[in-house]
């Protein structure tokens, strides 16, 4: 474990029934980074996360979080988390002042009346501090969560799919609050669908079926995907799609608008079978770089193949 390293875990599993929901993850974050946990619904995304911080105690595997071990220190790693949950748990007859009061309370902070005072100047709410939470929109309700995981100023943030719903505005507002956070040392564990927020992160987590397929920077994923890319504009996109996704070397093509991506992992097969095309002179080529969403796509398809990822 190094120095600067806020989790340090190792070979972690867990059950749920009959359900192996993570199979041997290793993970290191280092402190004030944000790290972003990707993967399909049921991947093992939010119990990765709880065990990686003591919420959930793994079958198998050690670790520390926050310099805490994680399985024989949970209670003192508990203190140091804000944890944002996916469904707004908050009183919704009471206003937005009220709420942070009553966290405020439950987690025993002293001065809480100045520490709500600046939460709410923080986050943008203070000339709504007197609204009812259950008349905010999603956006509002949003900053008003993160209001309420900061209050005891926690040094481990956890975000479990934190803008589902929410308009693009409010999510760029709501990322770079997260960094500002960041940039003053507190770590950020964040679950996200969004590949644009995922690109926002320091470091992307990628599961399926439990298993860590992929850990690093957005470059470093998408360089270990090996995917070579091609981009085509064509007259007829859906016609074009259906006949490449029949031809060997092709392994993913996705329509955006008039264009193409077409992708593959091996660059020569992909080559040889777009030359035929490549002559026509009504479709335009350029050759590209893989989006994060096909190195994501690549790799699952290649877990379901095989039950595994090489490293």
């Amino acid at each position: 474990m190094s120095a600067d390293a806020a989790i340090a875990v190792r070979g972690l599993n867990k059950s749920i029934g009959a359900l192996h929901a993570v199979r041997d993850v290793s993970i290191e974050v280092r402190r004030g980074q944000i790290c972003g946990f990707l993967g399909p619904n049921g991947s093992g995304k939010t119990t990765t996360i709880r065990l990686l911080c003591g919420l959930l105690t793994p079958d198998s595997g050690d670790g520390h979080c926050l310099g805490f071990d994680i399985l024989r220190q949970s209670a003192a790693i508990k203190r140091e988390v804000g944890y944002m949950t996916q469904r707004f748990s908050f009183y919704e007859d009471l206003s937005i002042r009220e709420n942070l009061r009553f966290v405020a309370r439950m987690y025993g902070v002293p001065r809480p009346n100045r520490v709500v005072n600046e939460a709410l100047e923080r986050l943008g709410l203070t000339k709504r501090q007197k609204q009812l939470a259950g008349t905010l929109s999603g956006g509002w309700k949003q900053r008003m969560a993160l209001a309420a995981c900061i209050l005891h100023q926690p040094q481990l943030l956890l975000l479990d799919e934190p803008t589902a719903g929410v308009d693009p505005k409010a999510r760029r507002e709501f990322w770079d609050q997260i960094h500002l956070l960041a940039g003053e040392g507190l770590t950020v564990l964040v679950s996200t669908h969004y590949m644009d927020e995922a690109e926002r992160c320091n470091t992307i987590a990628y599961l399926d079926t439990g298993r860590l397929l992929a850990f690093g920077s957005v470059a470093d994923i998408i360089h270990t995907s090996g995917l070579t890319t091609w981009h085509v504009d064509a007259p007829d996109p859906i016609a074009l799609a259906t006949e490449l996704r029949r031809q060997p070397g092709i392994a993913m093509v996705a329509a955006f608008g008039n264009t193409l991506h077409v992708s593959g992992p091996d660059a020569a097969a992909l080559n040889a079978a777009l030359a035929p095309y490549r002559r026509d002179s009504s479709l335009r080529w350029t050759e590209s770089n893989p989006s994060l969403e096909d190195a994501f796509i690549s790799l699952m398809e290649r877990n379901r193949a095989t039950g595994s990822v090489a490293a």
